[in-house]
């Protein structure tokens, strides 16, 4: 019996022996399992996916295990404090196109994973929602699509899938994953659905963006409690309760814009004190603007344009009990695309720390308040499309900062005030479309021409304070037609206008400028100067040539007359429109000199001499004109940039010749149109469009026969009756086998159109592309 026991013993010793030495193979086994080893082996994965997949632009991950062999070494992992496993991996811009890599759940510690700025395609693999522990989760700036289904990342805290194609509702994932979320942006999408019932388990969430998706329904009403909300650019309807915003509101930033709001807006705001930004432009909002929004002192922001709130409210008889004078932190105010009626507020003078100023688009009436010269801070004032009346103030010049100033398509008189030369920093003018007057002052060339303190400043701060509008900002700024990226105004989006503002504001050039008599190109901020329409007069001072920081000059539609100034060659031009004046003499061989021109118009004037065939080595010029200078002559070259160009670039002409076409029975000049819609005037809000490649003018700019075409047209289009007189004085006058050029003239000239520039354009669209990553 006792051999019996000791052999049952040895028996359960053996046994328990071989059971732990099983249990301690077990557990080698699951550490072996997960260990930097094993994460390495991960990524040698991850590298030979990415390979496969981008064989020509590789990125820095292509070093993987060359240098080191310890992963904590390579480019963009992230590892534990102890070095023991891999935690993170950025491989954010690197050119990694494709479909998403099918195992980093296999990485069992990865909390951080940036893949954002690539073009990562196809949806997301669902391997992605078994990272348990995954706690930063950036995929922004990518075409990933499909349906939203993060269900199984419940530790998440930081989620950004903005510009990408994802469609569908929210459900998968809202709310099975608030639990630890402080940030969201879902901007950019093709999200549908509502919003009102997604985040309210969503207790700790701080920021949320929900812009530029397809969403509808109502608004959800947590928002109050968070820092930085945005939903713009949806299409949430009803109107705002006033019970969202109870006395426990925490927001900084509300940005509602570009929705279908409507009714008044909620004076409750103010129980939001903290508040720097209040954005509501583009909506249906009526009635009064909250007299309570003066006392949210911390605003630096405020966008309320693009509504249709009354115009009895007190903006319109001034700001005192609005209060809105008395916010100092104020930025930036956007009143425009409103129905503002009267005179322009003088108590905005008030608001000393104003940068930009935005009251376009409205019906502000009476005199520029010269008192604006005080905003010392402000650099952009947007006064255009009103009916302002009056002079341009003198005082105006004592804006050191300022950027952009747009007082096109107003009724202005007077003279441009020399005192506009001590604006060192403006770059951006557009006084077109109004009834100035009197010479372009020599101090005028002075503007522009050390812009450098201000963009240091913006360069100082944080992001400028952007608004909805600023696609039409950054349209007018851009000069749709006549800049590299004039085609994109179909496709950009609202972010690329931000970014593209936020550059010009911080004086970070993206235009290719060429330097003089080189088309060797450095990118650089380059301005505007917009004086179309005008009754200005006088010579083009030869102190033009100081303006070096200028791309584009149009001066087309005055009175202008003398010569061109040969200094003109001087300039870094990529646009000279001087069409419609009464420049006469030689046109100035030194334009050959700009070599990146692309638009040049000389049409409708008085120019004589030998054709300037030294033009023809422009190589990059799209559009040209010369119509209508009769006193030109010699012959058109039948090669080179010329060859380009249609007939219609050089009808009016009869001393003309080409080899191409004939130009001896061209139709006579059609006249100038008699008056300038200001509200239609041009492409791009300052007369900066073309139409059928040729411009018309006011004034009747050639003698004698100009006259009797202005007379012959007046009755064509007037009646009968008044017809018939005016026919009568032409015939008496005139010559009467011109009648039915005239009429068959003037329809083949209405039906004709420029084509070059196209294939130019398909190049630049490549361009735009890679800058802004579409």
């Amino acid at each position: 019996m006792l051999g019996d026991h000791k052999l049952a013993e040895a028996r359960c010793f053996t046994v328990v022996n071989a059971f732990l030495v099983l249990i301690i193979v077990a557990a080698g086994t699951a550490i072996s399992e997960n260990s930097l080893d094993t994460d390495k082996e991960i990524l040698l994965q991850l590298k030979s996916f990415l390979y496969e997949g981008n064989r020509i632009n590789k990125g820095p991950y292509e070093r993987w295990n060359q240098i080191s062999s310890n992963p904590c070494d390579w480019y963009g992992i992230l590892c534990s404090s102890d070095g023991a496993r891999v935690t993170g991996i950025d491989l954010c811009d690197n050119r990694i196109d494709g479909e998403m890599f099918n195992n980093f759940s296999a990485l069992s510690e990865l909390q951080y994973l940036d893949l954002s700025r690539n073009t990562l395609g196809g949806a997301i693999p669902d391997d992605l929602i078994r990272c348990h522990n995954l706690v930063h989760l950036n995929l922004s700036h990518n075409i990933l699509e499909g349906e939203l289904n993060l269900a199984g990342l419940t530790s998440l805290e930081k989620i950004d899938l903005s510009t990408n194609r994802f469609e569908g509702d929210m459900q998968l994932s809202f709310p099975a994953i608030c639990n630890k979320l402080l940030v969201v942006n879902l901007s950019t999408n093709n999200f549908t659905g509502r919003i009102d019932n997604c985040f309210d388990e969503c207790r700790n969430l701080q920021y949320l963006d929900l812009s530029a998706n397809k969403f509808t329904g109502h608004i959800w009403k947590g928002f109050s409690k968070l820092v930085e909300f945005s939903v713009s650019e949806n299409d949430i309807t009803g109107p705002v309760s006033a019970s969202i915003f109870d006395n426990n509101c925490s927001l900084l930033a509300l940005d509602l814009s570009e929705n279908k709001f409507q009714g008044e807006f909620p004076g409750e705001i103010s129980n939001c004190q903290n508040l720097a930004i209040l954005n509501l432009w583009g909506n249906n909002f009526t009635g009064s603007i909250p007299s309570q929004i003066g006392s949210i002192l911390t605003l630096q922001g405020l966008l309320l344009g693009g509504n249709s709130f009354s115009r009895g409210n007190s903006y319109t008889d001034g700001l005192q009990s609005s209060g809105i004078h008395k916010l100092k932190n104020i930025s930036r105010l956007d009143l425009s695309y409103n129905n503002f009626s009267g005179p322009l507020p003088v108590e905005i003078s008030q608001m000393l720390g104003l940068k930009f100023l935005i009251l376009a688009r409205n019906q502000f009436t009476g005199a520029i308040p010269p008192e604006f010269g005080d905003l010392l801070q402000l650099q952009a004032l947007d006064l255009s499309f009103n009916g302002l009346t009056g002079s341009i103030p003198p005082a105006l010049g004592n804006l050191r900062s300022l950027l952009w100033l747009m007082l096109a398509n107003n009724s202005l008189t007077g003279e441009i005030p020399g005192e506009l030369g001590n604006c060192a920093s403006l770059l951006w003018l557009n006084l077109a479309n109004n009834q100035l007057s009197g010479i372009l002052p020599r101090e005028l060339m002075n503007i522009g021409r050390n812009a450098t303190p201000t963009f240091e400043a913006n360069q100082q701060s944080d992001q400028m304070i952007a608004g909805p509008s600023e696609c039409l900002v950054t349209e007018r700024l851009l000069t749709v037609d006549y800049s590299p990226f004039g085609f994109i105004y179909s496709i950009i989006t609202r972010k690329i206008c931000r970014s593209i503002w936020n550059q010009l504001l911080k004086g970070y050039g993206f235009f290719p400028v060429c330097a003089l008599g080189s088309s060797v190109r450095t990118n650089r901020i380059s301005g505007y100067i917009q004086l179309s329409g005008n009754q200005l007069t006088g010579e083009v001072p030869p102190d033009i040539e100081k303006m070096q920081n200028f791309t584009v000059l149009d001066l087309s539609y005055n009175d202008f007359y003398g010569k061109l100034p040969s200094e003109i060659g001087k300039l870094p031009l990529v646009v000279l429109n001087i069409s419609v004046n009464r420049f006469s003499g030689q046109i100035p061989i030194e334009i050959g000199n700009i070599k990146c021109l692309r638009i040049l118009d000389l049409s409708y004037n008085n120019f004589s001499g030998l054709f300037p065939v030294n033009l023809g080595k422009l190589n990059e010029l799209s559009k040209f004109n010369v119509s209508f200078n009769p006193l030109i002559s010699g012959a058109i070259p039948g090669t080179g940039q010329f060859s380009t160009f249609e007939k219609d670039s050089f009808l009016g002409n009869p001393l003309l010749h080409s080899p191409l076409f004939k130009l001896d029975d061209e139709i006579p000049a059609p006249p100038p149109s008699s008056s300038l819609d200001k509200n239609e005037f041009g492409k791009n809000e300052g007369g900066f469009g073309y139409e059928n490649g040729l411009q018309t003018d006011e004034d009747s700019l050639n003698s004698g026969s100009m006259f009797r075409w202005e007379a012959l047209l007046t009755g064509y289009g007037c009646g009968i009756v008044l017809g018939v007189a005016m026919l009568y004085i032409t015939f008496r006058k005139g010559e009467p086998n011109w009648f039915v050029t005239v009429v068959d003239g003037i329809h083949e000239w209405r039906a004709k159109r420029l084509v070059k520039g196209n294939a130019e354009r398909r190049g630049d669209i490549c361009t735009f592309m890679k800058i802004w990553k579409i």
